[in-house]
């Protein structure tokens, strides 16, 4: 599935002057006017704003000028302007096992070519991927390279690969680094507590910076194990669940020992991570056959991306300084297959399809649409949606 792209087109319908007479509706202090809907001065003009390559840094273009895109004319009731936003930007932190277990060859199930080989060769083309642009992603491994430093959470909190625009090779780059050249040189033990602490650890510092919709995508092939203390599964799950509080998802992508003769079980409790981090169920990854580890392997890293893509628009500034109206607004869909739009419904409770709300009806700040919207735009590659500032009131938002 290709990354969401999705235009968003504004058209912010204002006061026109002395040729646009007549009081606000609006029992909100609204600056838009009542004396006549856009229709009355022919359709608005909109302006289209990418998300994606060439939208602004990491593909979100942000609040931006405005500026008239079209008149009515004298004596017509609006005039359109259009003011840009964009997509509430995705950034994804992977923290990658690189454990002997993915590939030492010490045991049967520690298969390189079971495990370490098909499940890079995913991962590469994942962050290599056009289909990936508009996402940013940073990558951290583990264990660390200092087994003294290895069970503390401060050795994670900087990544190998830091927050980078997709698609990038410097990802593939850094796990050809890190790919032992021979089987004694692989690293031994999964801090997986420590990893995830580190990471929303980064996460949190690098947000303040740069906000957004966070996720840690976790993948590894194996349970805690060779730190002492902290380190289980109970230990990533707590971790987990306080950051899920704090709005980071955790996304688990846990890698099966191949079917062979006395391999254990080693993937099943990673459920619980997944769980605990809101994103349903662990992807897990069967090994066995290269070409089919490697296939799954994309088709989940492929769901991750779909599903991570938010479905937040900002609303941006009234044009010219005017002031925003919450009952002024239209969103409508367009797929891609078709250039004829289809209103959204506006339902704050989310209780009827294809709508969408506010995030706060008493002091909006964006745009969100409702699960059933959600996924339906999610799914169609080429979707655009329109937010139209309108003349009049066309929705009521409860107090």
């Amino acid at each position: 599935m290709r990354l969401l792209t999705m235009t968003v087109a504004l058209s912010m319908v204002a006061l026109a002057g002395a040729a646009c007479g007549g009081a606000s509706n609006s029992s909100d202090g609204g600056g838009s006017s009542g004396g006549g809907s856009s229709q009355s001065g022919g359709s608005a003009g909109t302006g289209d704003f990418g998300v994606g390559a060439g939208a602004g840094p990491g593909g979100n273009s942000g609040a931006g000028s405005s500026g008239a895109v079209g008149s009515t004319g004298a004596g017509q009731a609006c005039a359109a302007q259009s003011a840009q936003t964009g997509l509430q930007q995705v950034y994804l932190a992977f923290a990658f096992d690189v454990s002997g277990s993915m590939g030492a060859n010490n045991e049967a199930w520690h298969d390189k070519a079971l495990k370490w080989d098909p499940v890079v060769a995913a991962t590469k083309q994942f962050f290599s991927d056009p289909e990936s642009t508009g996402l940013m992603a940073s990558l951290t491994f583990f264990p660390g390279p200092d087994r003294r430093r290895m069970c503390r959470a401060g050795t994670y909190e900087n990544p190998d690969v830091p927050m980078t625009s997709l698609p990038s090779q410097a990802f593939g780059e850094a796990i050809d680094d890190v790919t032992p050249q021979r089987e004694d040189d692989w690293r031994m033990g999964t801090p997986t507590a420590f990893v995830v602490e580190g990471t929303v650890d980064f996460i949190q510092e690098e947000r303040q910076q740069s906000p957004g919709k966070y996720a840690v995508v976790l993948v590894t092939d194996g349970y805690p194990q060779l730190c002492e203390g902290s380190d289980s599964i109970e230990a990533v799950v707590e971790h987990v669940q306080a950051a899920r509080q704090n709005g980071i998802a955790t996304y688990v992508v846990g890698v099966a020992n191949p079917p062979v003769r006395g391999a254990p079980e080693n993937v099943e409790n990673l459920q619980d991570i997944a769980e605990a981090g809101g994103t349903g169920e662990a992807f897990i990854i069967d090994t066995g056959d290269p070409a089919e580890t490697t296939a799954t392997f994309k088709a989940a890293i492929d769901q991750i991306r779909g599903t991570a893509i938010t479905c937040t628009i900002a609303i941006p500034p009234a044009p010219d300084g005017r002031t925003f109206d919450k009952q002024k607004v239209n969103v409508t869909y367009t797929t891609g297959a078709s250039n004829t739009p289809t209103n959204l419904l506006y339902d704050q409770d989310c209780a009827a399809e294809s709508a969408w709300r506010y995030d706060d009806p008493g002091n909006p700040t964006s745009i969100e649409l409702c699960a059933s919207a959600c996924s339906t735009v999610q799914a169609d590659p080429a979707a655009s949606l329109s937010v139209e500032f309108t003349c009049e009131d066309v929705i009521e938002v409860p107090l």
